[in-house]
């Protein structure tokens, strides 16, 4: 079982920065990818990015590429999303979740992770 515990959201000014991390319990974190996931009021769920278990490979989003950035550190079972230049309609909650290796086409889609944090909370203001 892994467990998935996101910390670092707030309130910021349009062009600030935030990094976000996310904790897992789990066993063998260097195992799962980790993906980034975003939901604001009255949309679907949408896909940030992903990083794979070795922190080798990431893939974003068109809209964050340049912007946001993945790392992860295996040894103390984090993945963190440093979040620049942010824009109003990045406000969202943002999520983490874990997935056991799949090939990286479906890697956007939620339905492929088997993990999931509760969310953090990012709003920025304009």
């Amino acid at each position: 079982q892994v467990q998935l515990v996101e910390s670092g959201g707030g309130l910021v000014q349009a062009g600030g920065s935030l990094q976000l991390s996310c904790v897992s319990s789990g066993r063998a974190f260097s195992m799962y990818d980790m993906g980034w996931f975003r939901q604001a009021p009255g949309k679907e769920r949408e896909f940030v990015g992903v990083i794979g278990g070795s922190g080798g490979r990431t893939l974003y989003t068109d809209s964050v590429k340049g912007r946001f950035a993945i790392s992860r550190d295996n040894a103390l079972n984090t993945v963190s999303l440093k979040m620049n230049s942010l824009k109003p309609e990045d406000t969202a909650v943002y999520y983490c979740a874990a997935a056991q290796p799949k090939p990286w086409n479906f890697m956007r889609a939620p339905s492929r992770y088997d993990y999931w944090g509760q969310g953090t909370q990012v709003t920025v203001s304009s």
